[in-house]
C-alpha cells in the first residue's frame, strides 16, 4: 500500500479517538471532537459501536430527574408524541430500565497488555528510574531493537522485523482491500484510546523531538504483534448493538431535560430583565471593579463580592486575552497558558521589581536549595543502595508528616501559606514575542490587548481601582489537581495572565495610545491589580506588592472586606453555617481527600450579556457567564469573537463533563482510589490497561447512580438582536455546525423586541419560544432527527 493512502487512512481512522491530556496540563476537551461535523445523535452512535460505550445517561439517572421535576412533564410527554409514542413517561421509563448491558470479552487482552508494557516504557516523562534504551532513535526503531527479548512474543529475530513501520504496515495490509484497511485501523486505534489519545497529543510537544513516536508506529507494532501471536487483525463483523427503540427514547429523554432546564433558565432571566427595567439603578461609580473569569465557579463569588460593598465584576475569558506561555520561576519550566486552540504569541516570565533584585536573588538560591533537596530524596528513595537505609532512617519524619497530614489539616494549610513566600513578592512579569529575532512587543501591540479586553467586556467607566482576578484550584495529593485550575490558560492558574494585563494597563504609554488610537480614557486615578480566587477556599489574593501609596488605604479596606466575602461564599458553596473556612482549608490540605472541590460540575449553560440580566439571579454554578453590551458592539465583531472563542472552550469543558458522567469507565477516569500514575502524565486503573482520558468518578458523583453533574449538552443563551447573531452564524461555518448538530442549544434574548426569546433549530431555523407556548404543537422534533435514530 501506498505511504500516501497509509496517511490518509490513519488520519481518518484517528478521528474516532480525541487528545489524551497529561495530567500536568489536564484540559477538559470534547472525547468526540473529531465528530463535531456529524449531528450529535449520530456521533454517539458511532462512538457507542466502536468504543462499546454508553453515550446516554443511565435510565437510574433519568427516573431521579423525573421524580425531582428536572424534567418536566408537559415537555416530555410532548416531545414523546410528536415522534410516536403515545404511552405513559413510566411506561418508557420501564422500557429502558430493562436494558442490560451486552457484556463482551476482550479477544486482544493480551495483545492490549503487551502495547501497553512497551508504550509506557517509552513515553514515560522521568518516573521510571531506568531509561528504556534507544528511545531516542524513537519508537519503532527503539522497539525493533529490543523485541527479540521480548518472551511474550516469541522466539524471534530483528533480521525477521521489517525495517521501518511503513514496510511492517504495507507487508500485513496488503492482501486487504482499502475499505476494510480502514476498519482495521480504526479497530485497533480504538482499543486503547487512552494510550493512542496521548500519542496524539504527543506529535506537538517538545518531547517527540527528544522521543518521536507516531500513530503509524504504534499500528505497526501493534499489528505485527498480533501476526505473531497468530492472532486475526481484521475485527470480526459484529451487528448493530443495542435495542434502537431505546435508543430513540434515551435521546428524546434528554432533550425533553435539555429543553426543561432551558425554560427554567429562560423564566428566570425573563424575570429578572422585568425587575431591571422598574428598578432605578445609580449611575454611582463604583469603590472597585473585579474581571473575573467566565468560569462556572466566579458566578457565586460575583455575588458574593457584590454584596459587599459598592463593586462591579464583569466575566471574560481567564486567560484575560494574552495568548501566552509563562515560564515559572520554580522550576524555569514554560506552560501554555492560553486555549488549547490559539497558538502563544508571546512568552511571559518573571524579572525583579525596581529596587528588589536583591531579593529575587533570595528566593533564586531558595528554588535552587528547594529543587536540590527534592533531586536528592528521591535518588535517596529510588537507588538500591541506599533504598533499606532511606526508608528505616527517615521513617519517623515521614510518619510525623503524614500524621499532622491526616489530623491537622486546616491549620498545616494555614501555616504553610503563611510561609510560603512567592515569587509575586519580588517580580513582576515580563511580555516578549514567542520566537523570532527582535522580541520587544511595540506599545501598539500592548495597547491593542488592553482594549481588546475592555471591549469584549463592554466596559463603560472605570473605578478607582480595577482587578483582573484569575483563578487556580489548591489541593494535596491530586494528580488531577490541573483539572481544577483554569480551562482558558490550558490547565494552569490564572495569575499570570492576571498580573500580566494589570501590568500592560498601568503603563502610561499603553494608556496614551488607548485613549488617543481607540478613544478609551483611564482616568490617571485608576490603578490595576493582578488577583487570583482559589477555587478551593474561596480567598481572593491581591498582589499588590507594588501598589502606590495612593491606593493603599482603599486597597485595605477592600481586603476586609474579601474576608467577609471568602466567609459567605464558603458558607453558600459547603452548605455549611460555621466552621466553613477550616472545612474550605481542610479540603485544600488533606492528604486523603479525594474531592477537594466540585470543579466545574453542574455546567449547562453559558450566559452572553451584561451582567445586569444575571447580578441578581443565584444559578447555583451552572452558568459561565461572559460580560457584552450588545450597545457598544454596532458591528457585532465583539459577538462574533466571543463565539468563536470561548462559546467553543466552554462546549469542549460541557462535553468533557458529559461523556465522564454518561461512561465514567470508557471516557472518564474511573475512581481516585485505585488509581496509579504513569510515565507522571497518566493515571491507569490498577496495575495496567489503558490511560485515562478523562474526569474521575468523585469529580461527578455523589454516590452510585446519582451524579452532581447532570448530562445536559451547552445551552447558550445571547442578549443581542436576533439579526446581529444571524449574520454571525451564516458566515461562521463552524459555528452554523455546532448549533446544527445539536452539539450547543443556541438561544437569542432579542432586547429590540423587549427580551423575546428565539430558539434555535436544525432545518427550521429560529422560533420564538412565546410562539412556542401559545401554539398547540411545537414544531415535531422527527424532522430535526438524524436518520439512524428514527430507523
Amino acid at each position: 500500500m501506498k505511504l500516501i493512502n497509509l496517511k490518509h487512512h490513519i488520519d481518518k481512522a484517528s478521528k474516532v479517538i480525541g487528545n489524551t491530556w497529561p495530567l500536568y496540563s489536564f484540559v477538559t476537551s470534547n472525547p468526540l471532537s473529531g465528530y463535531e461535523q456529524l449531528p450529535f445523535s449520530e456521533a454517539v452512535n458511532q462512538a457507542k459501536q466502536i468504543l462499546n460505550a454508553r453515550v446516554y445517561p443511565k435510565a437510574s439517572i433519568y427516573r431521579k430527574a423525573w421524580e425531582t421535576g428536572e424534567i418536566e412533564k408537559v415537555e416530555l410527554i410532548q416531545t414523546l408524541k410528536e415522534n410516536g409514542f403515545e404511552s405513559s413517561p413510566e411506561s418508557y421509563l420501564e422500557q429502558m430500565e430493562s436494558e442490560r448491558p451486552i457484556e463482551t470479552k476482550n479477544e486482544n487482552h493480551d495483545l492490549d497488555r503487551i502495547m501497553v508494557k512497551w508504550l509506557s516504557a517509552f513515553m514515560d516523562e522521568g518516573l521510571a528510574e531506568w531509561e528504556m534504551p534507544f528511545k531516542k532513535s524513537g519508537f519503532y526503531k527503539a522497539w525493533r531493537q529490543l523485541a527479540p527479548y521480548d518472551a511474550e512474543v516469541g522466539k524471534i529475530s530483528r533480521k525477521d522485523i521489517p525495517k521501518t513501520s511503513e514496510e511492517v504496515l504495507s507487508e500485513i495490509l496488503s492482501g486487504y482491500p482499502e475499505q476494510e484497511v480502514h476498519t482495521i485501523f480504526t479497530y485497533h486505534l480504538a482499543a486503547l484510546p487512552g494510550w493512542t489519545g496521548y500519542i496524539k497529543h504527543r506529535s506537538t510537544q517538545a518531547w517527540q523531538e527528544a522521543y518521536p513516536i507516531e500513530l503509524k508506529d504504534y499500528l505497526a507494532v501493534r499489528l505485527w504483534t498480533a501476526k505473531q501471536l497468530k492472532m486475526e487483525v481484521l475485527p470480526p463483523v459484529i451487528g448493530n448493538k443495542g435495542n434502537s427503540e431505546i435508543v430513540k427514547l434515551q435521546y428524546l429523554w434528554l432533550k425533553a431535560w435539555e429543553q426543561s432546564w432551558q425554560n427554567r433558565l429562560m423564566s428566570h432571566l425573563e424575570k429578572e430583565s422585568i425587575a431591571v427595567q422598574e428598578g432605578e439603578h445609580s449611575n454611582q461609580t463604583p469603590d472597585a471593579q473585579f474581571a473575573f473569569c467566565i468560569d462556572t465557579r466566579s458566578e457565586l463569588i460575583r455575588r458574593h463580592v457584590e454584596s459587599a460593598g459598592n463593586y462591579e465584576t464583569f466575566g471574560y475569558a481567564g486567560f484575560f486575552g494574552i495568548a501566552m506561555d509563562y515560564e515559572s520561576s520554580t522550576d524555569g519550566i514554560s506552560h501554555k497558558s492560553c486555549p488549547p486552540i490559539v497558538d502563544s504569541c508571546y512568552s511571559v516570565s518573571e524579572i525583579a521589581q525596581n529596587n528588589k533584585s536583591q531579593e529575587k536573588k533570595v528566593q533564586d538560591r531558595k528554588n535552587e536549595v528547594r529543587k536540590f533537596w527534592n533531586y536528592f530524596l528521591k535518588r535517596m528513595k529510588n537507588m538500591l543502595p541506599s533504598t533499606f537505609g532511606f526508608v528505616e532512617g527517615s521513617g519517623f519524619f515521614y510518619g510525623m508528616q503524614l500524621l499532622f497530614r491526616t489530623i491537622t489539616p486546616a491549620p498545616l494549610y494555614r501555616f504553610t501559606q503563611r510561609n510560603n513566600s512567592t515569587y509575586e513578592c519580588v517580580c513582576e512579569p515580563e511580555i516578549l514575542k514567542s520566537g523570532g529575532e527582535d522580541l520587544n512587543i511595540p506599545a501598539e501591540e500592548k495597547a491593542t490587548i488592553v482594549k481588546s479586553a475592555f471591549e469584549l467586556m463592554g466596559w463603560k467607566q472605570f473605578a478607582p481601582l480595577i482587578l483582573f482576578v484569575g483563578h487556580g484550584s489548591h489541593s494535596a495529593n491530586n494528580p488531577f489537581g490541573s483539572s481544577l485550575d483554569c480551562g482558558a490558560c490550558a490547565a494552569s492558574p490564572g495569575r499570570h495572565n492576571a498580573r500580566m494585563l494589570a501590568k500592560l494597563a498601568n503603563d502610561l504609554e499603553v494608556r496614551r495610545i488607548v485613549k488617543e488610537k481607540f478613544q478609551i480614557e483611564i482616568p490617571e486615578t485608576t490603578f490595576f491589580l493582578g488577583a487570583e480566587h482559589n477555587t478551593t477556599t474561596d480567598e481572593i489574593v491581591l498582589f499588590d506588592s507594588s501598589l502606590p501609596e495612593s491606593h493603599q488605604k482603599r486597597v485595605k479596606a477592600l481586603k476586609k472586606n474579601l474576608q467577609k466575602v471568602q466567609e459567605t461564599a464558603t458558607q453558600e458553596r459547603l452548605g455549611a453555617t460555621r466552621n466553613s473556612l477550616s472545612q474550605a482549608q481542610t479540603n485544600a490540605s488533606n492528604w486523603g481527600e479525594t474531592r477537594p472541590e466540585w470543579g466545574l460540575a453542574k455546567n449547562a449553560s453559558f450566559i452572553i450579556a451584561p451582567r445586569k440580566a444575571t447580578r441578581n439571579l443565584a444559578l447555583d454554578g451552572r452558568s459561565f457567564l461572559h460580560s457584552y453590551d450588545w450597545k457598544t458592539d454596532k458591528e457585532g465583531q465583539v459577538l462574533e469573537t466571543i463565539m468563536q472563542g470561548p462559546m467553543v472552550v466552554t462546549q469542549w469543558i460541557n462535553n468533557h463533563y458529559y461523556f465522564s458522567t454518561v461512561d465514567n469507565d470508557k471516557f472518564g477516569g474511573g475512581t481516585k482510589v485505585t488509581h496509579n500514575i504513569t510515565g507522571k502524565f497518566g493515571v491507569v486503573q490498577g496495575n495496567g490497561g489503558d490511560l485515562k482520558t478523562g474526569l474521575p468518578w468523585e469529580s461527578l458523583y455523589t454516590s452510585k447512580d446519582t451524579p452532581y453533574h447532570p448530562p445536559l449538552r451547552l445551552s447558550v443563551i445571547i442578549q443581542a438582536p436576533l439579526d446581529q447573531v444571524k449574520t454571525i452564524i451564516a458566515k461562521n461555518e463552524s459555528l452554523k455546525a455546532l448549533a446544527d448538530n445539536e452539539w450547543v442549544y443556541l438561544i437569542v434574548m432579542d432586547p429590540l423586541e423587549g427580551g423575546t426569546f428565539y430558539r434555535y433549530e436544525r432545518k427550521v431555523g429560529w422560533s420564538s419560544t412565546s410562539d412556542e407556548k401559545t401554539t398547540t404543537k411545537k414544531k415535531t422534533l422527527r424532522r430535526n432527527m438524524p436518520e439512524e435514530v428514527l430507523a
